[in-house]
């Protein structure tokens, strides 16, 4: 018979800038995911070798980011060695599917209790570092079946905005809202079951409580170049850094394990998961694969998109889930509530659990019984995932 799966826990640290000079940017990326983890032990009295795996994403596996970090992390957080850990890259839904294999495990028998999580240090390993190192990731097979080459995220996000008819005032309003919305959130102490100070640090360095879209509107777009130019002559080019996820250094971590377990070691399930979807969509839009996977998790689980009371659908880019609200028709107001990435950051391999987290958060605040999390990832792909509290 088939098991429930459960979230007892959900921890992160604050989103440090992801630069040299960031907040957390002395700090070792195995540290930061170590310090998530010896936090979900202390916080819900369990002892380490009672753990039967910890997954954990990461997007840049290299450099300080290498040799499986999650078994780094697993040791340097003074874990017993019995303890296991793997390291997952699914682009920036890297955490989100360490999430879906940890509780499709406890729910197959195969785990009692997991620890799943990600980390990112966007300050000490740089984003697109990766590509840089022992040759190119595209290979003539990969290059023959998309001969004009793929691109970047960043023109992803403005093939989109043009296609969905997205201004740039628009893109804007929408970020000073991310900020607006999170400002309002830590004010109010929303963050505070989650939160983890660390290094002195207490809350989003991220958030920039004073945004407004007419700052905005003077910062220059990031992604134009002469060659994208002649590629694309129709793009308006409208993705600034303000509309635009920061570079972020963070680590997340949530524990799942079986609603037998829980009841046996007293321990109070938040929520359960309800349902899972993970898609491929068109490599070279890359950031819609929210959309059909969605469609597809709605269809698994029964429910309609009216039947959700939040949805966490993360903030790449601005384009991103102002497009999935269109195409699903999904009422704006339950879209990030707390703010996104856009103010909270995007610590790449972490943001798929620090998601998962401020879902559920908002979700026991407000009373609400259903979240649906949905991520854009590297390659043209998405997670969703569909909780329920408890």
């Amino acid at each position: 018979m088939l098991r429930t799966a459960v979230i007892v826990d959900a921890v992160r640290t604050p989103s440090g800038r992801g630069k040299p000079g960031g907040a957390l940017s002395e700090v070792h990326p195995v540290d930061l995911a170590a310090y998530t983890l010896r936090a979900v032990l202390e916080r819900n009295g369990l002892e380490s070798d009672q753990i039967d795996d910890v997954l954990l994403g990461c997007v840049s596996q290299v450099g300080a980011q290498t040799f499986n970090i999650a078994r780094q992390a697993v040791l340097a957080a003074g874990f017993d060695e019995s303890v296991p850990g793997t390291t997952i890259d699914r682009q920036c839904g890297s955490s989100q599917q360490a999430a879906h294999f940890a509780a499709q495990g406890v729910i197959a028998g195969q785990y009692d209790i997991v620890i799943a999580g990600g980390v990112e240090s966007m300050s000490r390993v740089p984003l697109g570092v990766s590509a840089s190192v022992a040759g190119s990731p595209f290979s003539e097979a990969m290059l023959e079946r998309y001969p004009e080459g793929l691109v970047n995220q960043g023109v992803s996000a403005e093939l989109i905005a043009q296609r969905w008819g997205f201004d740039r005032e628009t893109l804007d309003a929408f970020a000073a809202q991310s900020h607006a919305r999170a400002a309002a959130a830590h004010e109010a102490g929303a963050f505070a079951r989650e939160l983890l100070p660390m290094a002195g640090v207490e809350a989003d360095e991220t958030v920039r409580a004073g945004t407004t879209a007419e700052k905005l509107a003077g910062l220059p777009a990031s992604f134009r170049t002469d060659a994208m130019a002649a590629r694309f002559p129709d793009l308006d080019w409208r993705i600034t850094p303000g509309n635009s996820s920061p570079l972020t250094d963070g680590a997340s971590a949530v524990l799942i394990m079986s609603a037998e377990k829980a009841n046996e070691l007293g321990l109070t399930p938040r929520a359960r998961f309800h349902a899972f979807s993970v898609v491929g969509d068109d490599p070279l839009l890359m950031l819609t694969g929210p959309i059909p996977a969605t469609r597809r998790i709605l269809e698994r689980s029964g429910l309609s998109i009216d039947d959700l009371d939040a949805y966490e659908v993360n903030e790449a880019f601005a384009p991103v889930p102002l497009a999935w609200t269109a195409e699903v028709g999904a009422d704006p107001a339950k879209l990030n509530p707390w703010g996104g990435a856009i103010a909270l950051g995007h610590a790449l391999g972490s943001s798929g659990t620090r998601l998962l987290g401020t879902m559920l958060a908002y979700l026991e605040a407000t009373g609400g019984r259903y979240g649906l999390q949905a991520m854009c990832e590297g390659g043209g792909m998405a997670n969703a995932t569909i909780i329920e509290r408890l």
